[in-house]
């Protein structure tokens, strides 16, 4: 039985209710599982744990798995499955890739594990690999067009990208503990890897501008440049990079020891040995595909595995608002009302300038009205501050790090109304003024929404906008005109100065 079969959903739509799953990704270099709560589309990371086992150490030169990999292996599985068992997460599937599939005893182990664990392992291919690997990434950013490159220790698999869909796949023996890159002088090294990258010319040079990088190594690579840019949000998901920002850290990080890169926060002590070769790599990518950024995934394989045996995860949907809306599921008391405030308020937006592109600001404004509610559980004197971290970091996808920051700093307005952030912050250093002054216009509006209906969906569809020359209307039916009070009132006018309109009400009061 594959993966495909263990983590069948079926084909009826999709619920917030939430449901448990667990991979375990036997890896060249680490054995790691993620418990994920599947919430409609989306996939949340509840529990995250690994070993660096080092399977594929040797490997190369042996053609067997490291004898001491095995049994770290082994002791990590076990223990796995025994939390996995306590967790009562039943819905589990594990995978391995290079190492196991190219040893000539990674048969013996896969009946070793099943023998003294009960796990059933899945050894993939590396085309299936790559596009598990592929259909991960698309699962956190959505629409993608260009390749992905996910970096074990033993491949890199390559896929191309297009919309929602996976394109062709191919593995190449590029990892590290593959190339032994200690053993190599550096120009060696990159005629090897140059000579490899060529057999997938086509897919590197067809497939769109965009690298998608995935894996350990990247990831600490990616961590490295946040550190040398003093980049201030110190998130890797759609982190991005140019081919220039990429050349300077790959300079940085092979001229500096071992012990060095180690401590650089973000790197782990057992990937500061080959991250100078994932660097150089990296590099070498870029120029054969000729690409004009990178992103760095925070998904891949493991997602894709539960991804594979239900694609709706990955082909419908929007990942930004299906994470917005398994957030809001579980901090309002009425999600529906960020739904209906979504549709609301976009009449009053029609004409307004852009702060990313009209179709980018509409999704953004979805997304920030379905989190409207995401401090009713927080302490009131806190709820702009908390609110606007939980959004910044939260694990949702579909948001390069500007539109992150904007989002976020849409909900701190909710909250804290016109009041500014401080030069500090992370808004600040990503976004424009004028995308500053969007973020305000958008939080007054939720504010305003949420004031004058009680944070209630059935009221605040008795009240209609709409945009005039110079001024926004707001219609109400007469049984709900008196829920226009002065608090509501004050905040219709706030949201009108901060779009440059004049407050205008339609309604009997108006003349009193």
């Amino acid at each position: 039985m594959g993966v495909r079969d263990i983590f069948g959903f079926g084909s009826a739509e999709p619920q917030l209710k939430g449901r448990d799953v667990a991979v375990i990704d036997v890896g060249s270099n680490s054995v790691r599982m993620v418990q994920y709560r599947v919430e409609g589309r989306m996939l949340w990371p509840v529990f995250n744990e690994k070993t660096m086992a080092g399977l594929g150490g040797g490997a190369a030169e042996t053609g067997r798995l490291n004898p001491e990999g095995v049994e770290a292996a082994l002791r990590t599985l076990k223990r796995f499955t025994q939390l996995l068992d306590a967790k009562g997460v039943t819905t589990r599937g594990a995978v391995a890739t290079a190492a196991v599939r190219e040893c000539v005893d990674g048969p013996d182990f896969v009946q070793r594990v099943r023998d003294e664990t009960g796990l059933v392992i899945d050894v993939l291919s590396g085309e299936e690999e790559g596009r598990y690997s592929a259909l991960g990434v698309l699962a956190g950013v959505g629409d993608a067009w260009g390749v992905t490159g996910d970096l074990g220790g033993s491949s890199l698999e390559l896929t191309g990208l297009e919309g929602r869909n996976t394109l062709s796949a191919v593995s190449l023996p590029l990892g590290p503990l593959a190339v032994n890159a200690a053993s190599h002088k550096a120009a060696d090294l990159r005629d090897h890897v140059d000579e490899q990258l060529a057999q997938a010319s086509k897919l590197l040079k067809d497939e769109g501008d965009t690298f998608y990088a995935v894996g350990g190594a990247w990831r600490s690579f990616a961590n490295l440049s946040m550190t040398l840019r003093n980049y201030p949000l110190r998130l890797l998901h759609e982190y991005e990079m140019t081919p220039e920002q990429v050349r300077k850290a790959v300079d940085f990080a092979m001229s500096q020891s071992e012990s060095s890169l180690a401590s650089v926060p973000g790197v782990a002590a057992k990937r500061a040995a080959s991250l100078p070769y994932a660097a150089m790599l990296l590099d070498r990518v870029i120029k054969a595909g000729e690409f004009s950024r990178v992103v760095f995934s925070a998904n891949g394989l493991r997602e894709g595995v539960v991804c594979v045996s239900d694609l709706s995860l990955v082909q419908e949907g929007d990942p930004l608002l299906s994470g917005a809306e398994a957030m809001a599921h579980s901090a309002s008391p009425e999600p529906a009302f960020g739904l209906a405030l979504a549709d609301w308020l976009e009449p009053a937006f029609k004409g307004a300038p852009a702060a990313f592109s009209d179709i980018r600001d509409q999704r953004l404004r979805a997304a920030a009205a379905r989190l409207c509610d995401i401090g009713a559980r927080l302490h009131p004197d806190h709820r702009g501050d908390l609110a606007f971290t939980q959004v910044l970091y939260a694990p949702i996808g579909g948001l390069s790090h500007d539109e992150r920051a904007f989002l976020a700093l849409c909900l701190h307005h909710r909250y804290e109304g016109k009041t500014a952030r401080t030069d500090e912050c992370v808004s600040s250093h990503l976004l424009t003024e004028e995308q500053r002054a969007a973020a305000v216009r958008v939080g007054l509006g939720l504010r305003f929404g949420a004031a004058l209906s009680g944070r209630t969906a059935k009221l605040l569809k008795s009240f209609n906008l709409s945009r005039r020359e110079d001024g926004l209307l707001i219609t109400a039916r007469p049984e709900t005109e008196d829920l226009i009070v002065e608090r509501a009132w004050k905040r219709f006018e706030q949201f009108c100065s901060a779009m440059g309109l004049k407050p205008i009400m339609s309604d009997r009061r108006a003349s009193r």
